[in-house]
Formats: C-alpha cells, sequence, structure tokens
C-alpha cells in the first residue's frame, strides 16, 4: 500500500478536529428566540468561534445580547462579534481579565425572567476563565491552587471538583444565578466520559461532588490550601447546587461535539483510504509517558506479529493524559503529546513502519505553541545523531525539546474547538 505516513496522520488530526468545530455543529441545535430576552454567556477555548457560529444563525431580527470569555488568542482571525461581548483571559492559570468577566456574567444573569432564555456556550477551558473566587477567596489564592494542581498529576474530574468549590460561579452557581430564565447549554466536551458536570467545571450543571471530595482530593495529591479555602470546604459553605434544586429546573444541554464524535471521524477517513482502523477508547487517562509506552506495546505487537490487530492499520485514541512535575525541578518545554510521544519513542526503540501522531485538539499542547509532534522510525537515531539525551529530556518534561530540532512539532496554531487529546498509529 502506497502511503505518505507524515500526510496521512495530519489528514486524520485535521479531520478530527474539524469534526469538532462550532461553525459545523451549533446552527442546528439553536430554539427558537424566546418571547422574552435572548442572553448569551459562556467560556471556553472554543468560545470565540461558538459565538461566531451562533451570531451567524440567530434571526438578524432577534434580540440578542451576552458575554463570552476564551482564551487569549483564540478568536477567529480577523473576525469580531456584533451583538455578544467577546472577552480573552489566560489559560491554563486565571488572571483578571477571566475574574471580570465572571463577575460580569452574573451582573448580567441579575433580573431574568421566565420569559427570557438564556444559551450557554460550554468548552474545555472555561475552569480557568471562570475565575471568580468563592467569598472570602482572593484571585492570587485561586492562582496558587491550580497551579498547584496542574503539576500534582490529579485526573481532569478531580481538578475540577476542586476548582468548582472555590468557585463563585462554577458547579452549577452560574445556572442558578439565571433563574427564573429558562438555561439552554451547548456544550463541547473534552473530558474523558463527556460529563457534563466536569466540562468547565459544569457552571450550568448540578453538581454531585461535595467539598468532603475536595479536601480528599487536596489532601491526596498533598495540595496547599490557603487557610480561607480550607475553612469554606471544612464547614460546607462552599457547596454546590445539587442535583434536584429547583433553580435548574427544566434546563436543557446539548452536546455539539465530543472526542469520540471525531475519533470515529477520524476512522472513517482513514478507512476510506483502504486501511483497518481500530477506535482503543475516547477516555484514557493515566501518566503520559506510561500511556505512551503502552501505546508502544501494542504497535509493537501489531507489527511483529500482526496481533491483535492485522498490518497496516491504524490505531487511534483519545481523553486526557496528566504529567506529573516534581516542583523543587524546573519543568521543560513541552505537553502531554510530546511526552506521550517521547515515552512512546524510547519505548519503540525506531521499530520499523510504526508511525504515530500525537497533539492536542485544540491546537496547544500544554502552553507551548505546539499542539503535538509527529515520531517515526528515524527520530530517535536522528536526535541522537544532534546530541540529544531523550531519557534526559523526558525525565525533565522538555519533550518539545526532543521534537523540536527534528522539524517534527505540530503547530497548526489556535484550532477554536477543544476535544482532547488526538493520537494515530499508523503500523505499516
Amino acid at each position: 500500500m502506497n502511503v505518505d505516513p507524515r500526510a496521512l496522520l495530519r489528514q486524520l488530526y485535521d479531520v478530527a478536529v474539524a469534526r469538532a468545530l462550532p461553525g459545523h455543529v451549533l446552527a442546528g441545535h439553536l430554539p427558537p428566540p424566546p418571547k422574552g430576552r435572548t442572553l448569551v454567556l459562556g467560556a471556553g477555548k472554543a468560545g470565540g468561534a461558538m459565538v461566531q457560529a451562533l451570531e451567524a444563525a440567530w434571526p438578524a431580527e432577534a434580540p440578542l445580547s451576552g458575554l463570552v470569555v476564551t482564551r487569549y488568542g483564540h478568536v477567529p482571525g480577523g473576525w469580531r462579534p456584533r451583538r455578544i461581548e467577546l472577552v480573552e483571559a489566560a489559560h491554563p492559570v486565571p488572571d483578571a481579565s477571566g475574574l471580570a468577566a465572571s463577575e460580569k456574567m452574573l451582573a448580567l444573569a441579575r433580573g431574568l425572567t421566565a420569559d427570557d432564555l438564556v444559551i450557554c456556550l460550554v468548552s474545555g477551558g472555561g475552569s480557568a476563565l471562570l475565575s471568580l473566587p468563592a467569598p472570602g477567596l482572593t484571585l492570587a489564592d485561586k492562582q496558587a491552587v491550580n497551579r498547584a494542581l496542574l503539576a500534582s498529576g490529579a485526573a481532569i474530574g478531580e481538578m475540577n471538583c476542586v476548582r468548582k468549590h472555590l468557585s463563585a460561579i462554577k458547579g452549577g452557581r452560574l445556572a442558578a444565578a439565571c433563574a427564573p430564565a429558562r438555561v439552554l447549554t451547548l456544550t463541547i466536551s473534552d473530558v474523558p466520559g463527556d460529563d457534563p458536570a466536569v466540562i468547565a467545571s459544569g457552571p450550568t450543571v448540578a453538581d454531585a461532588t461535595t467539598c468532603a471530595e475536595a479536601l480528599a482530593i487536596c489532601r491526596r495529591h498533598r495540595i496547599e490550601l490557603p487557610p480561607a479555602a480550607r475553612a469554606g470546604l471544612e464547614s460546607g459553605a462552599f457547596e454546590t447546587p445539587k442535583p434536584g434544586d429547583e433553580r435548574l429546573a427544566g434546563h436543557g444541554l446539548v452536546m455539539l461535539a465530543t472526542p469520540q464524535m471525531s475519533l470515529e471521524a477520524a476512522a472513517a477517513a482513514a478507512r476510506a483510504q483502504g486501511l483497518q482502523t481500530h477506535i482503543l477508547s475516547d477516555e484514557m487517562e493515566g501518566e503520559s509517558r506510561v500511556v505512551g509506552g503502552v501505546h508502544a506495546a501494542l504497535a509493537r505487537a501489531v507489527a511483529r506479529r500482526g496481533e491483535p490487530f492485522g498490518r497496516p492499520c491504524v490505531i487511534l485514541s483519545g481523553g486526557e493524559t496528566t504529567v506529573t512535575v516534581d516542583a523543587s525541578r524546573p519543568a521543560g518545554k513541552g505537553g502531554r503529546a510530546t511526552e506521550f510521544l517521547l515515552g512512546c519513542a524510547l519505548a519503540l526503540q525506531g521499530e520499523p513502519g510504526v508511525f504515530v501522531l500525537a497533539a492536542d485538539t485544540d491546537g496547544i499542547d500544554g502552553v507551548g505553541p505546539h499542539a503535538g509532534a509527529l515520531l517515526t522510525p528515524t527520530s530517535l537515531g536522528r536526535a541522537r545523531a544532534l546530541g540529544l539525551n531523550p531519557q534526559a529530556l523526558l525525565d525533565a518534561h522538555d519533550s518539545a525539546s526532543f521534537f523540536a530540532p527534528l522539524g517534527d512539532l505540530l503547530v497548526p496554531g489556535p484550532t477554536f474547538t477543544n476535544v482532547n487529546d488526538f493520537r494515530a498509529l499508523l503500523v505499516l
């Protein structure tokens, strides 16, 4: 089979991203304009593109206003909204811009009536962007806890449990503030399992987790809490709206895009080229380098023995892996995707016929400008010829410095959506 591995893997990534673009999926899920006002609120890395799609589809004669916050640099180039205010703020560590936007959202939600409609646009990244602290906490408190969570190796569900309990707007609080108006949440999932209470810390969804669970997570991951945060959690003062809360009754939610939907689109594209394609899971979690080693073991079995899948084939997976950083040592440049790939490279040791792409569907892997990278059978050899030490770079969480000199980083720029990690293995 005549296949260009680089071109094929990049095509599959592009197909997966395209399936999750708001411009392709949002318009068909909008309700008719209500008797009263329509207020648009929201947050996330896809926020700019979601506002763009909504404004294009909403009737020109129908009233429309609101406020959405997205990550810096995540507004589609050259476009500005006409009716909805769009604010940019910091991610993954919150800043004052996100705090001010959160305060303004709650102010806009006051005074709504049962004749009004609130459309909430929620996507991954919204948790950091909605940075209004719980009473008694400061933005600096939230930033410190968030940094500690990001470095702890905690799973996304654990992080968001803590975040929502230290917030004045997440964990269903935004929807509660909109009562008695009807709330429709349009969401793009970036979390394993697609739990809407976890996506962006569920600002419009009842929260079944508790203050006690948030405390336990902090203890388990050795997260040092500011005194006011600890007091609020221990007393239960920071408890969130729970399932059955009357303020959330009658609200609707539509899942516009999910990791599984994007993996299925990529699988269809690979099969169209005559390749057997297998989706492992859209919910893979764990330490990035370890998950990379597991994927390498599977690819090696396919390459050497044709088991459990025959060659040639494509193997896809999604989810959200983690990188646990030693706070006592400076971390290098990288992210979940490139750390996965470097772990995979060391396990494969240049296995012939195995090519791997891993990238974040939002276009940014961690805090760098790259989304991920491409691993080939020659990557380790080329790196060592340049004097690079792959194991030392992995130990320093400096995986991007392995792929950058090879010219194998994937740098698409912000994609304006987010359905989390995308991984594709091609075994020829």
